[in-house]
C-alpha cells in the first residue's frame, strides 16, 4: 500500500504525541527528559522523510555526459554469420552517407565479395560521390613504388581523381571543398612501412582540420597475430613510419584508425570526427586470403607474409625480388657468392619495377616461395646476407634506418650481435605497446 507523504508525515506525529502522553506524569522531570528526547527523533525523522521523498519522487533529470563521436564502431542487427568486410557490412554505414555529397580514398582493393568495386557499387546506391582520392600505387593500383601519381579522372565513372602520394600526401582544403563525408576503403598488410597507414594519418589529419566525419571501412589484416620488431624512434619518423610502434602491429587498419584518434597522434593533437564499420564474424586468428594484390609487388599470400621480414633489404644493397615474378619471395645479389647460394636470378623491367635493383644482373640469393608461414619478424635472412657479403661497408644504405625506425638495428647487426640478443632487445617496447593497443581492438 502507498501512502501520500502528508499522511505518513500524520502517522509519525501521530505515533510519538502518543509515546509522550503514555509516559509516566507524576514524574516531571522525567517527563521533561522523554518529551526532549522525542522531539529530538521527531526532528530526525522529518529530515530523513523528507530526504527521502525528495530523491524518490524527483523527476529532474540527472545530467548526462555526451558520449564523444571521436571513435565510434558502428554496429550490425545482422545475423548472418558469414565473414563480411566493413565495405559489405552495409546496414552500418549507408544510412550516414545518404543525402551527402561523398569523398572516397581507395585503390583497387575497395572490392566487395562479388569482385565489384566499392565505387561502382555506391553509385548504384545513389550515393552521391564526389570524388576519389587515391594513394600510392594509384587508383587502379598499377603503379611503381613510389612513383609519382597524377590526378586525373576515372574513365568509367569520369569522377575526378586526387592523387594523395608525392607533394600531395595530405589533401588541401579546397581539395576537400564540398565533401560533407570522407569514406577510406584501403586494404592494408600490417607493417608500419606500408604506406597505406601513413595515408590513414593524414586524411584524419585533413579531416580534422576540415571538420570533415572520416567513415572507415576496415578490412582484415592479414598478418593479424604478429606483434613484432623494433619500436619506430620519433627522430627517424618519415613516410614509411610515422607512429612509434613496432614494425608489425597486428591491429586492422579501423583499429589503427581509432589508435591514431585515441592517442592524440595527429598535428596539434587533433582529433577527427571518425566512424569504424567493422568487419563481421572476424578475429585477428582467422585465415584471410586478400581477393586482389594491395599493390603490385606483392602478388600473393607468400609475398604478404614475407614482405615485413624481406623489406629490410629495401635499405641494403639485396634485391627482393623487384623485376621478377617471385616479388619479396626471393631475395640475393650479385655481391653473394654463388658458393653459399645455390639459387639465382635476373632482375628485368616489368609491371610493378620499370626499373628494379640490379637491373639485368644476375644475383645469388635465397628461394622462399615453399617456406611455410612465418610468425614473427624474422631477421635470419638479412644477417645471412650481411655475414656473407664481403665488402659489408657497401651493404647498407641510408633508407635502412627509416625502414628500421631506428639506427639501433644497423648498429647490432654490424657489431655481430645474434637474432636471439637483438630481438631480446624490442621486448620492453613491444610490451608497452600490447598494453596501448589493447585499448583500440575491435575484435579478438
Amino acid at each position: 500500500m502507498k501512502y501520500s507523504k502528508f499522511k505518513v508525515l500524520k502517522i509519525i506525529i501521530k505515533a510519538n504525541i502518543h509515546k509522550v502522553f503514555a509516559t509516566d506524569n507524576t514524574d516531571l522531570h522525567r517527563l521533561k527528559i522523554v518529551m526532549k528526547y522525542n522531539i529530538y527523533r521527531f526532528a530526525i525523522l522529518i529530515c530523513l522523510l523528507t530526504l527521502s521523498i525528495s530523491c524518490g519522487s524527483s523527476k529532474k533529470a540527472i545530467p548526462q555526459v555526451k558520449p564523444s563521436t571521436d571513435n565510434v564502431t558502428l554496429t550490425s542487427t545482422s545475423k548472418d554469420v558469414t565473414f563480411k568486410t566493413g565495405a559489405e557490412n552495409f546496414e552500418s554505414y549507408l544510412p550516414i552517407l545518404k543525402d551527402k555529397r561523398v569523398g572516397i580514398v581507395t585503390n583497387q582493393t575497395g572490392i566487395l565479395s562479388k569482385e565489384k568495386h566499392l565505387v561502382d557499387f555506391l553509385i548504384e546506391q545513389n550515393i552521391n560521390l564526389q570524388k576519389i582520392y587515391a594513394p600510392e600505387h594509384g587508383f587502379r593500383g598499377t603503379a611503381d613504388a613510389g612513383e609519382l601519381i597524377v590526378d586525373g579522372k576515372d574513365t568509367k565513372t569520369n569522377l575526378p581523381i586526387i592523387s594523395l602520394y608525392g607533394n600531395n600526401k595530405k589533401p588541401k582544403p579546397e581539395q576537400l571543398e564540398g565533401i560533407e563525408i570522407l569514406i577510406f576503403d584501403l586494404q592494408d598488410v600490417g607493417a608500419r612501412f606500408y604506406t597505406y597507414i601513413s595515408s590513414l594519418h593524414y586524411v584524419m589529419e585533413a579531416c580534422a582540420e576540415n571538420n570533415i566525419p572520416l567513415l572507415v571501412l576496415d578490412r582484415p589484416n592479414p598478418n593479424g597475430t604478429i606483434i613484432d620488431g623494433p619500436i619506430l624512434e620519433k627522430e627517424h619518423k618519415s613516410f614509411v613510419g610515422m607512429h612509434e610502434i613496432p614494425v608489425l602491429h597486428g591491429m586492422t587498419i579501423g583499429e589503427y584508425a581509432k589508435m591514431i584518434n585515441g592517442e592524440k597522434w595527429l598535428k596539434d593533437s587533433l582529433q577527427c570526427n571518425l566512424k569504424v564499420a567493422p568487419c563481421l564474424n572476424y578475429s585477428h586468428d582467422m585465415k584471410y586470403s586478400l581477393p586482389v594484390k594491395p599493390s603490385p609487388n606483392l602478388p600473393n599470400d607468400q609475398s604478404i607474409n614475407l614482405y615485413a621480414s624481406l623489406c629490410f633489404f629495401e635499405g641494403t644493397n639485396v634485391s627482393l625480388g623487384r623485376g621478377t615474378e617471385k616479388q619479396f619471395q626471393i631475395y640475393g645479389s650479385p655481391f653473394l657468392p654463388e658458393s653459399e647460394f645455390d639459387f639465382s636470378f635476373t632482375p628485368k623491367p616489368n609491371f610493378g619495377a620499370k626499373d628494379p635493383v640490379h637491373n639485368g644482373k644476375l644475383c645469388f640469393g635465397e628461394d622462399l616461395t615453399e617456406i611455410r608461414k612465418v610468425h614473427r619478424l624474422e631477421l635470419k635472412w638479412l644477417l645471412k646476407a650481411y655475414e656473407n657479403t664481403a665488402d659489408k661497408i657497401l651493404f647498407f644504405n641510408d633508407f635502412f634506418t627509416k625502414l628500421a625506425g631506428t639506427k639501433k638495428l644497423r648498429e647490432q647487426i654490424e657489431a655481430g650481435m645474434t637474432e636471439k640478443e637483438i630481438r631480446k632487445t624490442w621486448q620492453e617496447g613491444l610490451e608497452q605497446f600490447k598494453e596501448v593497443r589493447k585499448k583500440y581492438l575491435i575484435y579478438e
